[in-house]
């Protein structure tokens, strides 16, 4: 998609879900090993971490029917602090490549806008026992793009995104043993469009007085390594230490130096089976937040699930709760379910529902995923999401036809909303955000998901979502009312309708449509005014053609719709742009 910020997780994204486990360790192992971050796979899709996307929002996970073991839906909200920044492959989707015996990659792209795409990696080793890959992701754009509130001011919005890293794994007889290690480095610049509640204070005014050229530089030391059964084992563990160091350079300006946060975190699973199909277990992660500066406060986070699995022939069940707690100033203790269960109705047809809950530890590291604009010297308390839960029949009954629908609830205490900043200092950064965090949601979600494949010659998909939303300032809020119903969920969208066609007409080409909507988003600027953003809708077109299985090359027309919108407000997206590109296995 083309658009300053990456709207597609909110939505391509989407298609993907949560992939199924093969054990309940490796649920765990999904969570919270390097794999996340830095996936070397052969399949890139063209759509994801383009350059034109300067800031990247949280996958939205689809409601999923699973087997043993049995977790319940992260149907994700569009502020869910969880976006990831991978290592991307090159390959089929982008160029139809199927994989091979090759063990390089390399995918370079470039467009308007001073637009760069480019992800190069090599399979040092791959053989049964032994795998060891490393990689390296760029993303950069470097161009001017128009207000949507000022009609002839422009500003230069620059991006310099880099991810590489190495990862290991050695299978032993009984124990399948993984480490690796990361480092990103991101520059970028706040170039939103100053906001100000000085009574009198011109457009003028506030972008003089505002630094929109200074770059901020956002850096990532990672390291993991850790232990895990192999499926056949009558004892399963998991057991993964990780540690990340991330820091911004600056504060709210140039003149201040930015905080470091240092986190050390244990992630562990321990199951055991018995009479044949039935599981228990005790899953968890401890983690400690470490901080060198009086506006953050060092503090520890708890999270204990004992569970019990049963497979049955056609169902499956999982009993559970997860356990969790917080130290320091907002320490907090609390319980969720952890339930899932699904049914085959029918052949291939399966109804199912899941019920949990979880902590989110709203860290730096975390919050700058989801939006990099964020305040950097700010301190979010931890979200407390209480029921997460989805009701959902799936089936794919019909040959090439697939269909998911389903409804569901999620509470959540101290969500995270982005505003606009209203007051800032000469020389400090323009429009940062302020992540209003003491704000409890309840949001209400309908929505179905249609596939549909004929052979090699197409697919079809389309999506859409309706949320209903409740907000209310929490017990703590100084801002408004304690315990008073806002009128919106800021930045929330209130539908969600995405598709995707992709045509072969021969098999060395390729030609993809795919569009997105996102209506009834609200933002407020200074004191109680709301601001109706305008609807993200966006059509983009992917063209491909692969000479063999080595090389292949592509071309994206990208917002061809021309629509002018902005994630955030004050950050507008890129207009309509293209690039080309090519891929090559070797």
């Amino acid at each position: 998609m083309k658009t300053i910020y990456t709207v597609k997780a909110l939505c391509v994204v989407a298609l993907l879900g949560s992939a199924a486990a093969a054990g309940a360790q490796e649920d765990v192992t999904k969570e919270k090993n390097l794999n996340r971050e830095m996936t070397l796979e052969r399949e890139y899709d063209p759509s994801v971490q383009d350059a034109s996307k300067v800031n990247t929002l949280p996958a939205v996970k689809e409601p999923e029917v699973r087997k043993i073991p049995i977790d319940y839906s992260d149907y994700a909200i569009a502020a869910d602090p969880r976006k990831e920044i991978r290592l991307l492959p090159s390959g089929n989707r982008m160029t139809q490549m199927d994989y091979n015996r090759r063990r390089g990659y390399l995918n370079l792209g470039v467009g308007t806008y001073l637009n760069v795409n480019g992800d190069l990696g090599y399979h040092l080793l791959s053989t049964e026992r032994d795998q060891l890959t490393i990689g390296y992701s760029h993303r950069s754009t470097n161009e001017k793009v128009k207000y949507i509130q000022l009609d002839d001011e422009k500003v230069k919005a620059k991006l310099n995104d880099n991810l590489g890293g190495i990862r290991f794994k050695h299978v032993f007889d009984k124990t399948v043993f993984r480490m690796g290690a990361r480092y990103g480095y991101s520059a970028f610049n706040y170039y939103g469009l100053p906001v100000d509640a000085t009574a009198g204070a011109t457009s003028s005014d506030l972008l003089n007085r505002a630094d929109r050229e200074t770059n901020q530089v956002d850096q990532t030391i990672a390291a993991n390594i850790g232990f895990e059964s192999k499926e056949e084992a009558p004892f399963g563990y998991f057991l993964d230490l990780g540690y990340i160091n991330f820091s911004h350079k600056y504060g709210l300006g140039k003149t201040a130096d930015g905080p470091t946060e240092h986190t050390v975190d244990a992630t562990f699973d321990l199951n055991a089976g018995f009479n044949g199909n039935m599981w228990m277990g005790l899953g968890g992660e401890v983690a400690y937040f470490n901080y060198q500066t009086y506006e953050l406060e060092s503090h520890a986070q708890v999270t204990l699930s004992p569970y019990y699995k049963v497979e049955g022939d056609r169902w499956n069940l999982k009993l559970g709760a997860n356990v969790m707690l917080v130290t320091g100033d907002n320490s907090t203790f609390m319980a969720s379910p952890d339930l899932a269960a699904d049914l085959e109705v029918a052949d291939k047809t399966s109804l199912y529902v899941n019920a949990g809950g979880k902590l989110y530890a709203n860290s730096m590291y975390e919050i700058a995923l989801v939006n990099r604009y964020v305040n950097p010297t700010q301190r979010i308390a931890p979200s407390r999401n209480w029921l997460d839960a989805t009701l959902g029949i799936k089936s794919g009954a019909a040959p090439g036809f697939w269909f998911d629908v389903f409804a569901g609830y999620k509470i959540t205490s101290s969500d995270v909303l982005f505003l606009p900043s209203g007051t800032f200092e000469r020389d400090h950064f323009a429009n940062f955000c302020e992540a209003m965090d003491d704000i409890d949601t309840k949001q209400l979600f309908v929505g179905a998901t249609l596939k549909y494949s004929y052979q090699q010659w197409f697919d079809v998909s389309l999506r859409g979502v309706y949320h209903s939303w409740k907000a209310n300032f929490g017990d703590t809020w100084t801002g408004g009312e304690a315990n008073g119903e806002l009128a919106h969920a800021w930045g929330k969208p209130e539908m969600e309708v995405t598709a995707g066609l992709t045509v072969r007409p021969v098999k060395e080409v390729s030609v993809s449509l795919d569009y997105y909507l996102a209506t009834g988003r609200y933002t407020q600027l200074s004191g109680a005014d709301e601001y109706k953003m305008n609807n993200i809708n966006e059509l983009n077109l992917t063209g491909s053609y692969t000479f063999n299985d080595t090389w292949g090359v592509y071309a994206k027309l990208n917002n061809i719709l021309c629509r002018k919108y902005e994630l955030y407000y004050g950050y507008p997206s890129q207009g309509f742009g293209a690039m080309v590109g090519v891929n090559i296995n070797f």
